[in-house]
């Protein structure tokens, strides 16, 4: 991932509620992970989804979600997860990578796709308002 792609990281300590009877982190709790950084990314550069909602009448759902499982977390593991925008155009792209805090060994990597639509006609825009494209630097 290139050094100029905006990004952003948060520390998370895996909790025993994150856990399978394997005693490693359930397989859908990383899209936990992945929304926490995901939220602090947009938040960091002026990208507010629920208010452009009530200003637009345009949500963005989530179409797709791509999870690559390398290492498994355990409890109370410290862990970096990094969202890193990939695209701002026709979608919003993000992509993730957890590795365990001073470790450069990458455990999990990751990729959301969301769309713009405008409600209640449910009308699919293909492109990501102009606004918040410029905000992310699309």
């Amino acid at each position: 991932m290139s050094d100029d792609k905006k990004s952003f990281e948060v520390k998370i300590s895996v909790p025993f509620y994150d856990l399978d009877p394997m005693q490693i982190v359930w397989h859908g709790n990383y899209l936990n992970y992945f929304e926490l950084a995901r939220a602090g990314l947009f938040q960091r550069y002026g990208v507010d989804l629920y208010s452009y909602y009530d200003r637009e009448k345009i949500i963005f759902p989530i179409i797709r979600t791509q999870t690559k499982h390398i290492i498994a977390l355990g409890h109370r593991d410290e862990i970096i997860c990094r969202a890193t925008l990939a695209d701002a155009n026709i979608k919003l792209i993000v992509d993730f990578e957890i590795r365990k805090v001073g470790e450069k060994v990458v455990c999990t990597r990751g990729r959301t796709e969301q769309v713009a639509v405008r409600m209640p006609q449910k009308e699919t825009l293909y492109s990501i308002p102009d606004d918040i494209r410029a905000a992310l630097g699309g």
